[in-house]
């Protein structure tokens, strides 16, 4: 039987009350009375900018330095390196590393703040390549425009 997947409702924070984010988490509130206790789960959102700035450091590290053929492959290899891992054991008890997802729904925002400062100190060490900082990259932008 599959596993019913409950909605998921995003609210902001403003002092110490809860604003919903859009129409659609409003409506999640339809039905519960003013004072009525509710239960929630909370969870920092994952930042979609720091999940692309990721994939830009590898292109961007590809295009300075040539050490991959593609940003796919250069994750692979990044992500066994700074033991971003699962570790599963083989029948034959041997312990392998699977590289750990860096989805939104499989990884938090913690943990993909530590695997993305590892993966730029990774960068830094074995190739050289130092990214710029957010402040680096809007001057280039500027410049360039």
């Amino acid at each position: 039987m599959a596993k019913t997947e409950k909605p998921v409702y995003a609210f902001i924070r403003r002092g110490n009350s809860l604003i919903p984010e859009m129409q659609y988490d409003l409506q999640a509130l339809d039905g519960i009375e003013q004072g009525q206790r509710v239960k929630l789960e909370i969870k920092q959102w994952r930042n979609m900018d720091r999940l692309k700035a990721y994939w830009a450091t590898l292109q961007d590290c590809i295009d300075a330095t040539g050490c991959s053929p593609s940003k796919e492959a250069l994750d692979a290899y990044i992500r066994p390196a700074v033991k971003f891992v699962d570790t599963i054991r083989l029948a034959n008890g041997f312990l392998v590393g699977v590289p750990r997802a860096i989805n939104t729904r499989q990884c938090d925002e913690p943990e993909m703040i530590a695997f993305f400062n590892a993966a730029t100190e990774l960068l830094a060490r074995e190739f050289g390549y130092v990214a710029p900082t957010p402040e680096e990259r809007q001057e280039q932008k500027r410049r360039a425009a």
